[in-house]
């Protein structure tokens, strides 16, 4: 199965469908939000949505090991340790600054923002890993990447504030998730990728569950069948999006993997102008494309004399 996951145009292929799936979640959530009637100011209903939706995604996965292959399951209590650490920051704290900062900004706001994360994942690999050193292609990557994310909300009324439950919280949501790409790829030794994900998602959830649950006013959230819904398919991109990309995390560069995470933001705002009315798309979202497509082409460009050494192999 590694063998599967080190072959480049699959790692590609799975990089770009997980980027695409977490472009999704912006819109998903916004058009939520709308749907389940939940007050922008209101932190606990946020913290509850967020652990129902990734305790269904955790569930999912675990339930769908269970059946393939249950042997896969069983951690140490050494692991287990690892996993409730994980859990505790890769969800509980990742997802409650992305949620409630999410829901004070806009989606492409949040697209922007976000995208920090990349230079984190890639300024955090530069130290942790001698073969994932930063270089000159991961600097043009990281700005033309940028760049793009930029372009791509230039046309729109995007404000250069700050309020720190706003854009502090979403740049503190892609701390987080930086730092639990590195603690899956360094510490997860030993642990099936969907055993890390199916565990990790069901142990942040219940911890958020846990806190909320009792402080949820009644009536913060009112399902109906479009808002429920959209709460599946967040669950489902969720479980499917982290599977695949610990699976492909855990046999290639942390830093270059990231950097397919480019196409979160530009799928985001592309997604956000089709289904949020107040957000459109324009010329700038095409070239915000063609800049992070140079970005991840210089990441991965080889050159003459790496291909030369592969072919003398």
């Amino acid at each position: 199965m590694n063998r599967v996951f080190e072959k480049k145009w699959i790692v590609v292929g799975i990089a770009i469908f997980c980027s695409i799936l977490w472009g999704s979640a912006f819109p998903v959530l916004k058009v939520s939000y709308d749907e389940l009637q939940m007050a922008a100011d209101d932190t606990i209903a946020k913290i509850v949505f967020a652990g129902m939706r990734f305790l269904l995604a955790g569930l999912i996965i675990l339930i769908g090991l269970f059946l393939v292959d249950r042997k896969r399951l069983m951690v140490t209590k050494r692991q287990m340790l690892f996993l409730t650490i994980f859990g505790v920051i890769q969800t509980g704290l990742q997802y409650f600054f992305f949620y409630n900062g999410l829901a004070k900004v806009s989606g492409m706001q949040g697209a922007i923002l976000v995208s920090s994360g990349t230079f984190f994942t890639v300024i955090l690999a530069h130290f942790f890993y001698s073969n994932d050193r930063m270089n000159w292609k991961k600097g043009i990557g990281l700005a033309a990447g940028f760049a793009g994310i930029i372009v791509a909300n230039w046309g729109q009324e995007f404000q250069l504030s700050f309020h720190f439950t706003g854009e502090g919280y979403m740049i503190l949501a892609a701390l987080t998730g930086a730092i639990g790409t590195i603690m899956a790829k360094e510490l997860a030794v030993g642990i099936h990728p969907f055993a890390i994900t199916g565990w990790q998602l069901s142990i942040g959830a219940s911890l958020m569950l846990i806190f909320g649950v009792p402080q949820l006013e009644s009536g913060a959230m009112t399902f109906t069948p479009l808002g429920f819904w959209l709460f599946v398919y967040s669950a489902v991109l969720s479980a499917a999006a982290f599977a695949l990309w610990y699976s492909i995390l855990k046999y290639n560069k942390a830093g270059e993997i990231s950097m397919f995470k480019f196409i979160t933001p530009v799928s985001g705002a592309i997604l956000s102008a089709i289904f949020i009315p107040a957000e459109t798309l324009d010329v700038y979202v095409i070239a915000a494309l063609g800049l992070v497509a140079i970005g991840i082409v210089a990441v991965n460009y080889k050159g003459k004399s790496s291909a030369k050494q592969r072919l003398s192999k």
